[in-house]
């Protein structure tokens, strides 16, 4: 005989599986704890089967979970692509989201396609730059959604995460130890001041031997060990590391991770994108970027 998955189930199991808990999962999914493990225990009663192990502090997956969860991924990415292919057609708009460079990894990319399956016939154009510049198009009706980096969150905007700014030099470098510190910076990064301030208020001698408008450029310089540079955790590159305490560097303030909206364009669809990027935040670590992705620019 046969017999059909429920897929609202499937998707609370993968909530469950991927967010590491039942009340995580339904933060995600907007349902209450009881409904999802409510979902969660059905499943199992309709399949026969133990899929979570509970025996320890948290939940695993059993070996049967472990091998439903690689289906259910599959299904439901399939059952969101057909409803986005089949009901979105009344959706047909181009949207332009800005997001500053050093925060596009890892989340946006991720972002972008589940946005491009919902909607298969909107087009999102992606704009990185430095989150003054973002601000102003979103001023000006040229951007409808944007991310910036700020000290605080300003009126208008909501938080969707927070990163802390720390130092960074080469992996192996030796380049801290010298002094006046040698730094390297594009000449709009909003970190630059902060670097700079943290510094002079410290009494430490320092000077800018990369003054660029390149990303590329301070990238490469840092990981030469020709310099060092102030970023966000979890955007340096991966072959940087924290400069030594024994360098005794100032710390350096905490960043938000904004988001503001336009009010030119249809709201379903920036208030989901929005929703999407809020998701990830909320839901994902910043792991550091790999070496091909683009410096920071603050």
């Amino acid at each position: 005989m046969l017999r059909n998955l429920d897929l609202t189930a499937l998707r609370s199991f993968v909530a469950v599986a991927e967010t590491g808990g039942v009340t995580r999962a339904a933060g995600q999914l907007h349902l209450t704890q009881p409904a999802v493990s409510m979902q969660l225990k059905r499943l199992e009663e309709s399949m026969g089967l133990s899929l979570m192990d509970r025996s320890g502090r948290g939940i695993a997956l059993t070996q049967q979970g472990e091998l439903l969860l690689s289906y259910a991924r599959r299904l439901l990415a399939l059952n969101d692509e057909t409803w986005g292919r089949l009901t979105a057609d009344d959706f047909e708009d181009e949207i332009v989201l800005g997001v500053p460079h050093d925060i596009v990894y890892p989340h946006i990319p991720k972002v972008l396609k589940q946005f491009a399956v919902e909607f298969p016939r909107v087009k999102v154009q992606l704009v990185s730059s430095y989150t003054m510049d973002l601000k102003r198009k979103l001023e000006q009706g040229k951007a409808d959604l944007v991310l910036g980096t700020e000290v605080s969150c300003p009126s208008g905007a909501v938080s969707v995460g927070a990163a802390c700014l720390n130092w960074f030099c080469a992996e192996d470098g030796r380049v801290w130890k010298k002094q006046p510190l040698a730094l390297a910076y594009e000449n709009e990064c909003l970190f630059r001041h902060f670097a700079v301030q943290a510094l002079d208020k410290a009494g430490i001698a320092w000077e800018l031997v990369v003054d660029t408008n390149h990303a590329k450029t301070v990238e490469a310089s840092v990981s030469a060990d020709l310099a060092v540079h102030a970023c966000l955790c979890g955007t340096q590159s991966a072959d940087w590391i924290v400069v030594p305490e024994e360098a005794g560097l100032p710390s350096l303030p905490e960043f938000q991770i904004t988001m503001q909206k336009g009010g030119a364009k249809n709201p379903v669809l920036i208030d989901r994108l929005a929703g999407l990027i809020t998701e990830a935040y909320a839901n994902q670590t910043m792991p550091a970027r790999t070496p091909h992705l683009q410096a920071v620019s603050g």
